[in-house]
């Protein structure tokens, strides 16, 4: 179970890619408007590019390049575009098979999750967002969001997680819910969205 900050009026999200569970806990929960940051510079090292997940060793981490903006030395998170110098999207498939092959509900998701690591998109925000709608739509969370047109530093009257979601922060629920690797490695909490889903299919909504 999850416990949060009063939502009532709203909350202001970044843009990540396969979110951390208590991302979709905080969508799930509020009440009043969501809004998601477009506009802010891109911080490096973050989940905007990055999921983690539980493998066969520990907590492993999925990292989608990202070109790099020659001239320049910040780009707006809009702006970003997705690398395909190396084949990455062949390696994050490959992992999160490997990962959760044996999943109870891996085989139920897999043919909707393929198709993100075969189609190419340009743009990091458009690849999240894809994702994220397909996310919202197998855990049956119907919300709308919005997008910010500049960055204001502050917010008065939302909830402001921009900051947030981190490996340092924990900000889920340490409940424990099945895991492939558990008995090697132990509960690991507040993974990417798809550990729980893998592994909890239908039920992960009632998680959040």
């Amino acid at each position: 179970m999850f416990f949060y900050e009063d939502m009532e009026k709203g909350i202001i999200l970044p843009s990540l890619y396969l979110a951390p569970i208590a991302y979709y806990g905080h969508i799930l929960q509020c009440d009043g408007e969501i809004l998601l940051e477009t506009h802010e510079n891109f911080p490096k090292q973050t989940y905007r590019n990055r999921a983690t997940i539980h493998a066969a060793n520990g907590s492993f981490d999925l990292t989608v390049p990202i070109k790099k903006n020659r001239g320049e030395k910040r780009t707006l998170i809009k702006d970003v575009q997705i690398s395909y110098d190396e084949d990455w999207q062949r390696m994050h498939w490959l992992t999160l098979q490997s990962a959760y092959r044996r999943s109870a509900y891996f085989e139920f998701y897999e043919d909707d999750f393929v198709e993100f690591y075969k189609n190419k998109y340009n743009l990091l925000l458009e690849f999240n967002q894809e994702f994220n709608s397909l996310i919202l739509r197998l855990l049956k969370i119907s919300r709308e969001f919005s997008k910010t047109t500049e960055y204001l530093p502050a917010y008065s009257d939302l909830l402001d997680l921009r900051t947030s979601f981190h490996k340092k922060e924990n900000l889920a629920s340490n409940t424990p819910y099945f895991q492939v690797f558990e008995p090697k490695n132990g509960f690991i909490p507040n993974l990417s969205i798809v550990d729980l889903l893998f592994n909890q299919g239908p039920h992960s909504k009632s998680y959040l």
